[in-house]
């Protein structure tokens, strides 16, 4: 086993963020892939990998630039309303295209560069020496397949000498996909997320925990019409060294519902609905401080 004491940025866990930031002037490189498979029509996966780098401005102010890629691979897996009509389920995921839709039966897609991302995260109360630990988080990301706008409400309370961790995030997004060129292909919409989640440290190197999420989608950027409600939640896992970690977790879909007319990219199935994700949500992410 490493000799470890907790370190500054730690990833503890996958998809929720904490207020453990970069401290002034110090650097750190983060890679993540998110892997998202499963819906009711056919097959579908969807790929991300975001490459960023980290730097403690101030000791609670943290900024960061993302590169992200893109891979999709689906097989029909169809939004087309002609092949819903004879009892396909309409559920194609993000980044299927459009001209897909006539009824070819696979899909592929590979954007090496398909955008960019910056990250700012100010923590107000810092969660190592208050009861509750509170920051805000603002993401905006330019890219090929989604321009959006992302802030999140960070909360985080340290327990038994920070050993357990428990967090959650209140998020709000601006969406403006585009699979094909011309406005009449634009998709603009919004989220509201709740991720929750807890970590414990059984031993010097390792932590192990859960994370959940309730994810709501709504048609337009101020939530005018809301189309669909999905819950997560799996286990997540973490090992550190003094200046390198690696997390993985896991998140099923255990629940989801359509609202209002349930068509597009919104179809019930055995109680699941479809979007952006599948009904497995996986994560790993390797940091590395300098």
């Amino acid at each position: 086993m490493f000799a470890l004491e907790v370190n500054a940025g730690e990833g503890n866990f996958g998809f929720l963020y904490t207020l453990d930031i970069q401290p002034k002037g110090q650097f750190k490189f983060e890679q993540r892939i998110d892997h998202s498979v499963g819906q009711a029509a056919g097959s579908y996966e969807l790929t991300q990998f975001r490459s960023e780098i980290e730097y403690g401005l101030t000791n609670d102010v943290q900024i960061a630039g993302y590169l992200n890629s893109t891979r999709v691979h689906a097989s029909k897996n169809y939004i087309n309303d002609d092949i819903c009509a004879n009892g396909t389920p309409c559920t194609a995921g993000f980044g299927v295209s459009s001209e897909y839709n006539d009824g070819g039966d696979t899909f592929n897609r590979w954007d090496a560069v398909d955008g960019v991302s910056a990250e700012v995260i100010w923590r107000i109360l810092n969660p190592l020496v208050s009861p509750v630990g509170v920051g805000l988080y603002i993401e905006p990301t330019i890219g090929r397949l989604q321009d959006s706008a992302e802030t999140k409400l960070i909360v985080q309370s340290n327990f038994l000498d920070d050993r357990l961790i428990v967090a959650a995030n209140l998020s709000y997004e601006m969406e403006r996909e585009h699979y094909t060129a011309g406005d009449e292909n634009i998709i603009r919409q919004s989220h509201v997320d709740l991720n929750y989640g807890a970590s414990y440290r059984f031993a010097d190197n390792w932590s192990a925990g859960m994370e959940g999420r309730l994810h709501n989608d709504f048609f337009g950027y101020r939530l005018q019409e809301h189309i669909q409600f999905a819950s997560f939640i799996g286990p997540n896992i973490h090992c550190a060294a003094k200046n390198f970690w690696v997390t993985g977790a896991w998140r099923y879909q255990m629940h989801g519902i359509c609202y209002g007319a349930g068509t597009g990219d919104c179809n019930p199935v055995n109680g699941k609905v479809s979007d952006d994700h599948g009904r497995n949500e996986f994560l790993v992410k390797v940091g590395v401080s300098f």
